[in-house]
């Protein structure tokens, strides 16, 4: 059997009484919409991340497009993120009628180098988005001290950084509003699509939560053009009860990412880093190795099917080409590129399969 960079049967076989019995509850109970279970998980979310408020939504993207309009992005305005991140951070902004701007990336975490920043701030730029990557948090204390120079908004993209701290601080706590995403891949995930936005501020809430639901203050009767995003009671259900099993996910992730450590040390592949005063949640295990595209090609050959997250910067895509500054590079983030790929990292992840990866790493990548 091909072992992978992400499985879920097996966690599913573990948790499928209380997952059927949450499924139940809900078709039970004669509230399919914003229902108890999106009022509790918000309230439990908000809870354990150490913000004021949650507002579930359909799905991760959703999750930025509406908090950037629940924090006044208008369009025209810019916003400033990393071109090393998947699309949807992108295309949200762009779906919020903003314009995103890329700066560059630190070459050892791959994570928003925060010193470049200032350069690209003008008189249009509003929001700093930073995007916890790979499970851990970009270095927020500098970032937030910039924005309130600049008087800029800071939005968090937290979509792989459920647990995640920042010199103990989770992540999402910190900007003025926050995204995250329930997606199966997920550190915290259900069996489809769902999201969330936090927020310290009520207002905001109050916003967030008209915008989820076509601009209405009350039913049948909207105050702003809002739009259709609501976070799924059944998938609201069954996100309550993985959320305590949250920290066991985060512990097991960790643990696997020890033991990676230990038995890659030998080889020629570049291994995360985690900052001083971070807790990395390893969403993923990103490794970096200069002959990256022949040794996926060679872990092929022994069964093991890895990606790569992101062999395309942002950037260099169609859609997206337009948005760099006139004679912009992003040295750091094209170099990443043609290097990092994932090792497989979720909880049930078997502990001879991982074994079996770490031994043909030690063959191969030297």
């Amino acid at each position: 059997m091909t072992i992978g960079v992400w499985g879920y049967l097996d966690e599913y076989d573990q948790e499928k009484e209380e997952t059927h019995a949450a499924i139940t509850s809900v078709l039970e109970s004669g509230k399919l919409i914003l229902g108890p279970h999106v009022t509790g998980f918000e309230e439990e979310y908000a809870a354990y991340c150490m913000a004021a408020y949650a507002v579930g939504v359909a799905n991760g993207t959703d999750a930025i497009t509406i908090g950037l309009r629940a924090l006044g992005i208008s369009p025209g305005d810019e916003v400033i993120t990393v071109s090393n991140t998947a699309v949807p951070t992108v295309s949200a902004i762009v779906d919020a009628a903003a314009i995103p701007r890329f700066v560059d990336i630190h070459p050892d975490s791959y994570l928003m180098n925060v010193d470049l920043i200032e350069p690209l701030i003008n008189q249009k730029t509003k929001c700093l988005l930073p995007v916890h990557l790979f499970g851990q948090c970009v270095d927020m204390d500098p970032l937030l001290a910039l924005a309130k120079k600049h008087n800029l908004k800071v939005f968090e993209d937290c979509a792989q950084a459920h647990g995640s701290r920042y010199k103990n601080h989770i992540a999402g706590s910190l900007g003025h509003a926050s995204s995250t995403s329930f997606y199966p891949t997920k550190i915290l995930s259900t069996y489809g699509d769902g999201g969330m936005v936090l927020t310290q501020d009520e207002n905001t809430k109050d916003h967030i939560r008209r915008l989820r639901f076509y601009g209405m203050d009350k039913q049948y009767f909207s105050i702003e053009n809002g739009t259709n995003s609501r976070l799924d009671e059944i998938h609201a259900a069954i996100l309550r009860n993985k959320l305590k099993h949250l920290p066991n996910y985060l512990k097991r992730r960790q643990q696997l990412a020890a033991t990676y450590d230990e038995g890659l040390k030998n080889t020629a592949l570049q291994l995360p880093i985690t900052y001083p005063d971070n807790i990395h949640s390893y969403y993923l295990y990103v490794v970096s190795h200069p002959n990256r595209d022949e040794l996926l090609e060679q872990l092929l050959s022994y069964d093991i099917s890895l990606n790569v997250s992101y062999k395309w910067p942002i950037h260099t895509m169609p859609p997206f080409k337009q948005y760099l500054f006139e004679n912009q590079t992003l040295p750091h983030t094209e170099a990443a590129a043609n290097r990092i790929f994932s090792l497989p990292m979720y909880p049930s992840l078997k502990d001879e399969d991982q074994a079996k990866v770490i031994e043909v790493l030690n063959l191969i990548a030297c």
